[in-house]
C-alpha cells in the first residue's frame, strides 16, 4: 500500500481533489476549520492500493492553530511515501512558501498545480519549475477524471530525488548544529526561526532571532521561480468588483441580513412550503394509508399495535419527515454561500464586531454552521488559536437555531400566528445571534478572557455553483436526515408512545384506562414551567423528549395529542384544544415556548460532542447558563405578551420605557453621588481606596 498525504493551503481545492480521487463526499469550504482532523480513505488504481490522507489546510509548518498542528504532527510522526502538495494556479507565488517548507522537511513531494478558474491567468513552464524545485510537477483541474488518472500515474511511478534548495546554503545552519546535530534540515531551520514546537521537541532554550532572514530567503527564491517559470502575476487574487458592494462599510451588514431573510423566506414560506405539502401528500397516499390498512387487517383498529402504527409512526415520524424539503433547502443555501465565496466575506465584515466581544472571524464559520447542525458546527471550533475562544465558540454554538428546531417554529407558530410567523421565525434566529454575542461579551469580561488571535483570511473568487457537487451534497444531507428520522426519532417515538400508553403497572391505558407513566412524570415537573405559561403536563414531557433531538418535540406533540395524520397543520391545531395533553391557552404561551425551545439544552449528540471538546466542567456550566437564560427570556416574553394582549402595545412600550429610565437614572445617581463622593467605610476609609 502506498501512503499518500494530501496537503496545501486552505482554498486550493484540496478536499475537492480528495473527494474525486477517493469517490468521497467530504465537506468543502473556503476557510480554516473545514477539515479539522486528518481524513483517510483507501482506494485502488491499476490494482495498487493507495491510502490517501486529507490533512487540514495550513500556510506554513509553523503551526498557529489546532488544524495546523494536526497536519504538522502527522508529517513528523507518520510514515509517508509521497506528499501531494496542491497549489492554486492563480495564487502560486504564495502557495509555494509551503512547498519550500515541505521540501525542507525532506519528504518526497509531488507538486500539483490546480486550475480552479476556467480561464488560466498565466502559462506555467512546468519543465523549468521541476528543475528549479527538484520535484515532479503535475497540472490538473481537480474536477476532471482524466487529470485524476494522470495524478495517480505520477503517484505510482514516483522516484525520489536528492536535491538541496539553493537558498538553504545561504542560511547560518551551523548555529543550530549544537542543538540538532543529527537532525534533518527541517529542525535546524526551524530552530533559526525560533519555532516553539521544534524547540520543545529538541529541548533547546536558545534564541536565534533569524525568522525574517529565513523567510526572506524563501521569498527571494520564490520570486526567482516566478520570474523564470510563469512571469509576473498581475491579477490580485480574490479581488472582485462585487466586493465594492458586499464589503461596503455601510451596505455589508444590511445585505447579509437581506440574504438571510431571503433564504428563510424561500425555505420556510414559499418553495420549501410547497415542497413540504407535496411530500406530505405523497407520504399520506403511498405510505401512511397502505401501512395503516395492513395493520388494521392484521391486528384490528382497537389493538395497541394499530395505535402504535397510527400515532407513533404515521403521526409522529411522518410529521417530521414532511419537513425534509425545507431542511434540505436550508442546508443547500448555506452550502451555496460557502461555495460562492460569499461566506469568507461575511467572516471579514464580522471580524471587527466579534473582536469586541472576544471572538475572531473564525467563529463566524462555526456559528453560521450552527444554523445547519450544532453537532458538526461545534467540531469546527477546534480551529480557534486560543483555548478560551475555542470554549466560548463551542458553548455559544447551541444558541444558533439549528435546522432541527424549525419544525417546532413552523407547527406552533403557523397555528397561532399565521402569515406573521415569518417575522416570528426571523426574530427567533436573530435572538439566538444576539444572545450569543451578549454571552460572549460577558464571558470575555469575566471567566473566559481571550488572548489576541491570528486571523489569516483569503478571499476566494466568486464562483458559480457546481451542480454535480451541489446535488451530491444535497443527497448526503437528505440521506442523513432520513436516517436520523428512521432511526433515532422513530426509536424515541416508540419510547414516548409506550410511556404515554402504559401505566406504572404496565397496564395499557387504551383498554384499562389510568394515568400513564409519562403523564405522571410530566405532572411532577410541570409546576416548574407554569410561570412561563406552560400549564399542561404534555408540554413538559415534549421538552424532555426534545433533549434527545429537537425534531422529537413535534412528533411528541403529535403522539401525545393523538394526531394520526402526518400534517403539521393538524398537529398545530391540536394544541389549541383544551382537552389535549399539549395545550397552549394563547399566543403568549406559544411565543414563550418557542423562545425556550430556541435557548434551552441542545440535543444529546451536541451535548456529547461539547463534553469531548470543552470538558465536563464547561459542559455543566454551559448547560446551566442555557437553562437559566431560556427560562428568564421565556418568562419575560410570556408576561410582556400577556400585558400586550390585555393593555395594548403602546401602554406596554411606555411602561417599559419608564422602567428603563428609572434604571438608567439610578445608575447615573449612584455613579455621581455614591461611586465618586461617597465611601461605604466613611471617615475610616483607607487612603488606598480606589473610590478616591
Amino acid at each position: 500500500m502506498i501512503n499518500v498525504a494530501l496537503i496545501g493551503n486552505p482554498n486550493t481545492g484540496k478536499t475537492t481533489l480528495f473527494n474525486n480521487l477517493t469517490h468521497s463526499n467530504e465537506h468543502i469550504g473556503n476557510w480554516h476549520g473545514v477539515t479539522v482532523e486528518e481524513k483517510a480513505k483507501v482506494y485502488k488504481y491499476n490494482e495498487k492500493e493507495i491510502k490517501l490522507v486529507d490533512l487540514p489546510g495550513l500556510y506554513s509548518l509553523s503551526p498557529m492553530s489546532y488544524e495546523e498542528e494536526v497536519s504538522l504532527n502527522y508529517l513528523l510522526q507518520k510514515d509517508v511515501d509521497v506528499v501531494v502538495n496542491i497549489c492554486d494556479a492563480s495564487n502560486l507565488r504564495r502557495n509555494l512558501y509551503l512547498t519550500l517548507s515541505l521540501m525542507e522537511l525532506g519528504k518526497p513531494i509531488i507538486l500539483v498545480i490546480n486550475q480552479i478558474d476556467k480561464r488560466p491567468i498565466f502559462k506555467i513552464d512546468t519543465a523549468k519549475l521541476e528543475k528549479m524545485l527538484g520535484v515532479k510537477v503535475v497540472k490538473i483541474v481537480a474536477k476532471k477524471k482524466a487529470d485524476m488518472a494522470m495524478l495517480n500515474d505520477a503517484i505510482l511511478n514516483y522516484k525520489s530525488k536528492d536535491y538541496i534548495l539553493p537558498y538553504v546554503k545561504t542560511l547560518p545552519l551551523e548555529k543550530a548544529i549544537p542543538y540538532a546535530k543529527d537532525k534533518p534540515l527541517f529542525y535546524k531551520i526551524k530552530l533559526l526561526e525560533d519555532d516553539e514546537t521544534v524547540k520543545k521537541i529538541l529541548g533547546a532554550n536558545a534564541t536565534f532571532g533569524l525568522v525574517e532572514q529565513v523567510a526572506s530567503a524563501r521569498y527571494n527564491y520564490i520570486e526567482q521561480i516566478g520570474n523564470a517559470c510563469f512571469g509576473k502575476n498581475l491579477k490580485v487574487y480574490g479581488k472582485s468588483k462585487l466586493d465594492s458592494i458586499f464589503l461596503n462599510r455601510f451596505l455589508a451588514i444590511p445585505i447579509f441580513l437581506c440574504v438571510l431573510a431571503l433564504i428563510f423566506y424561500l425555505t420556510f414560506f414559499s418553495v420549501g412550503a410547497y415542497l413540504s405539502d407535496g411530500l406530505n401528500f405523497l407520504l399520506t397516499k403511498f405510505v401512511a394509508n397502505p401501512l395503516l390498512g395492513v395493520t388494521a387487517k392484521a391486528f384490528g383498529e382497537a389493538s395497541w399495535v394499530y395505535s402504535l402504527a397510527e400515532v407513533a409512526i404515521v403521526g409522529g415520524v411522518g410529521s417530521v419527515l414532511s419537513f425534509l424539503p425545507q431542511v434540505a433547502l436550508l442546508l443547500l443555501f448555506l452550502s451555496l454561500m460557502e461555495e460562492s465565496g460569499y461566506l469568507s466575506r461575511v467572516a471579514f465584515i464580522s471580524e471587527d464586531i466579534l473582536g469586541k466581544v472576544g471572538l475572531s472571524g473564525k467563529s463566524v464559520y462555526t456559528l453560521l454552521m450552527g444554523f445547519g447542525c450544532s453537532t458538526s458546527a461545534i467540531l469546527t471550533a477546534r480551529n480557534m488559536d486560543d483555548k478560551n475562544s475555542k470554549i466560548k465558540t463551542a458553548l455559544l454554538t447551541p444558541y444558533m437555531s439549528c435546522s432541527a428546531k424549525f419544525p417546532v417554529y413552523a407547527v406552533l407558530g403557523g397555528a397561532f400566528f399565521g402569515a406573521k410567523n415569518i417575522f416570528v421565525i426571523i426574530g427567533l434566529y436573530l435572538l439566538g445571534v444576539v444572545i450569543a454575542v451578549i454571552m460572549s461579551y460577558i464571558f470575555e469580561k469575566t471567566i473566559l478572557k481571550s488572548k489576541e488571535q491570528s486571523f489569516i483570511l483569503e478571499f476566494p473568487e466568486y464562483r458559480m455553483m457546481d451542480i454535480k457537487r451541489t446535488l451530491k451534497v444535497l443527497g448526503g444531507n437528505i440521506k442523513d436526515f432520513v436516517f436520523r428520522v428512521g432511526s433515532l426519532i422513530l426509536a424515541m417515538n416508540v419510547v414516548v408512545w409506550l410511556l404515554s400508553n402504559f401505566t406504572i403497572t404496565f397496564a395499557y391505558t387504551g383498554v384499562n384506562g389510568g394515568v400513564s407513566i409519562l403523564e405522571t412524570v410530566g405532572k411532577i415537573i410541570s409546576p416548574i414551567f407554569i410561570p412561563l405559561g406552560f400549564k399542561s403536563w404534555g408540554i413538559s414531557s415534549a421538552l424532555l423528549a426534545g433533549i434527545v433531538a429537537k425534531e422529537v418535540i413535534v412528533s411528541s406533540i403529535a403522539l401525545l395529542n393523538g394526531v394520526d395524520k402526518a400534517s403539521f397543520e393538524a398537529i398545530g391545531q391540536s394544541t389549541k384544544c383544551s382537552s389535549s395533553a399539549v395545550y397552549f391557552a394563547s399566543g403568549s404561551s406559544v411565543a414563550s415556548f418557542l423562545v425556550f425551545c430556541l435557548l434551552y439544552f441542545p440535543c444529546i449528540s451536541s451535548i456529547s460532542i461539547l463534553g469531548k471538546e470543552v470538558g465536563k466542567k464547561w459542559l455543566a456550566i454551559g448547560a446551566l447558563i442555557e437553562f437559566l437564560i431560556a427560562y428568564f427570556l421565556a418568562f419575560m416574553v410570556y408576561h410582556i405578551s400577556l400585558a400586550v394582549e390585555c393593555f395594548g402595545v403602546l401602554p406596554v412600550i411606555l411602561f417599559c420605557g419608564v422602567l428603563t429610565m428609572i434604571a438608567l437614572s439610578s445608575v447615573v445617581i449612584y455613579k455621581k453621588f455614591v461611586g465618586k463622593k461617597g465611601c461605604p467605610f466613611g471617615n475610616n476609609c483607607n487612603k488606598d481606596c480606589k473610590r478616591k
